[in-house]
């Protein structure tokens, strides 16, 4: 599958300080639909279907619930963003007028993870669709999460770990070292670390989790933009800039972003980097 260009957005340039909804309208605009092959490689790998009930780790604003639950598979979606949660509620959820949900089941859509004693059927499949790779501290963290989340799953329930593929084949790298370097003097244990992949993260992960490496794959997710504005607005709307821009201003990473993003900017104005994602299929025990 190959992504189209985001359409051009034509709202006014955001000031300095931009308000969390603002970053969760860019980023379910804009950012998100990026990944949608990696999505989709993953459904079809695993066909998901009607007997599919999923929990979607960090679900954003619920894209990759959207498409599974157009599958017919019975989605759970958890993420900590209220806004983008808020979002991806207005996406899942049927309004007044609607006859029904876009899957078989309504979706539900969590704040926190669910008790896994809380008596509702085990998920068989887990995602974590957010890629670890930019960060220090993104593989701990999702060793924690899926310590929380994986006794939720049956046993021989799947679980899918996503990150990004070796520097060489991400053109999105050297855009994301600007967070790097901006963000080395804000003392952050949480700024980007910009050492790139390493071939066995995501394997590690899995042991560290007690879950069973069972297969893996790689997706072409290209980054394309309208223009360098939708294109720095869509990259901070990922997070990875937090750091910089507390240690520095939104306007100077805004400006650096843009400054980055030139080597990747086409003659019709639009912006172009391909990228490779990794994903590793496990399973519980």
């Amino acid at each position: 599958m190959t992504p189209t260009l985001v359409r051009h957005h034509t709202q006014a340039k955001q000031p300095a300080s931009v308000d969390t909804g603002s970053r969760a309208r860019d980023w379910a605009e804009i950012q998100e639909r990026m990944l949608a092959p990696l999505y989709e490689a993953v459904y079809t790998r695993l066909e998901v279907g009607p007997a599919t009930r999923m929990l979607s780790l960090g679900c954003g604003s619920g894209l990759a619930l959207l498409i599974a639950a157009g599958r017919g598979a019975h989605v759970t979606g958890v993420d900590p963003d209220l806004e983008r949660l808020a979002l991806a509620r207005i996406r899942l959820l049927p309004g007044p007028d609607d006859g029904g949900g876009s899957g078989s089941a309504e979706p539900q859509l969590l704040e926190s993870l669910p008790d896994p004693a809380a008596g509702h059927e085990p998920y068989t499949l887990i995602t974590a669709f957010t890629p670890i790779g930019c960060s220090p501290d993104d593989g701990e963290e999702l060793v924690r999460t899926l310590g929380a989340a994986v006794p939720s799953a049956g046993r021989r329930s799947t679980v899918v770990l996503t990150g990004w593929g070796p520097p060489e084949r991400c053109a999105t790298d050297a855009v994301l070292r600007v967070a790097t370097r901006l963000a080395e003097g804000s003392g952050s244990s949480r700024a980007a670390s910009g050492r790139g992949a390493r071939r066995d993260d995501l394997e590690n992960v899995a042991f560290r989790a007690g879950l069973k490496p069972d297969g893996s794959g790689r997706v072409a997710c290209p980054f394309g933009y309208a223009d360098v504005d939708s294109a720095v607005r869509g990259l901070l709307s990922t997070r990875l800039f937090d750091s910089a821009v507390r240690a520095t201003d939104r306007s100077q990473v805004e400006k650096e972003v843009a400054e980055a993003l030139h080597p990747h900017l086409r003659r019709d104005g639009t912006v172009w980097m391909p990228n490779v994602f990794r994903y590793l299929v496990c399973s519980t025990t």
